[in-house]
């Protein structure tokens, strides 16, 4: 069964989501990310590049010809897919940056949920939960908010 992550209290989402991406490009684990809302993803996509001038997280979308051989993948269509274009090696990890469950999570390991404190976004975050939940799965909660920085 797929293990679901809740991290609330981010403060801010698609720096957060950065920031864990770098976290796990470091620790070698392959991801896809995925956020069908076109405009966000490419936002994403460009912070990727410049949220810190000391490090680089390769990425491409998951239409790249070198999706399958870069280790962070962006889609804003079937995650299935995109991690398939991953090609071989470890099992990739997704991450949601969508409002809505992402489809196919259940072939996934590893789903990472990112929380900020915007009200509509912790809104949207507890209906994914609740579809988690309806579904069968224990999401774990994480509170980012009583992090140091640094930490």
């Amino acid at each position: 069964m797929t293990r679901i992550d809740f991290a609330f209290g981010a403060p801010d989402r698609l720096r957060m989501a950065c920031q864990v991406v770098r976290k796990r490009y470091l620790a070698g684990q392959r991801l896809v990310v995925y956020c069908r809302e076109g405009s966000r993803l490419a936002q994403f996509d460009r912070m990727l590049w410049a949220f810190d001038d000391t490090s680089f997280v390769p990425h491409v979308l998951a239409n790249d010809p070198l999706a399958a051989e870069t280790p962070v993948v962006l889609t804003a269509g079937d995650p299935q897919q995109a991690a398939q274009a991953a090609g071989d090696g470890p099992s990739p990890w997704l991450l949601n940056l969508d409002d809505d469950c992402p489809p196919g999570f259940e072939a996934f390991e590893r789903l990472l949920e990112i929380v900020s404190d915007d009200p509509d976004d912790k809104q949207a975050a507890r209906q994914r939960w609740r579809v988690y939940q309806g579904a069968g799965h224990t999401p774990q909660s994480h509170d980012l908010s009583q992090r140091q920085p640094g930490a």
